[in-house]
């Protein structure tokens, strides 16, 4: 069976809802030139916080 992760896509507007909902702070900036987050797999405990705040649907959760 696939493991369930969280995604933070391409639409993320980089409010930082999710950033600052995650109580494992498994959610950081990446180096993409958008500025958008991502997800540290091994800090998530698949909670799904980020997900429900999220004011753009950007967080997905998917197998992995």
């Amino acid at each position: 069976m696939a493991a369930l992760a969280y995604l933070v896509t391409e639409s993320c507007a980089g409010c930082g809802a999710c950033l600052l909902t995650c109580p494992e702070h498994a959610i950081r900036p990446s180096d993409r030139p958008s500025g958008a987050l991502v997800v540290l797999d091994q800090r998530c405990t698949r909670c799904g916080e980020c997900a429900e705040v999220c004011p753009v649907d950007a967080v997905l959760e998917v197998r992995a």
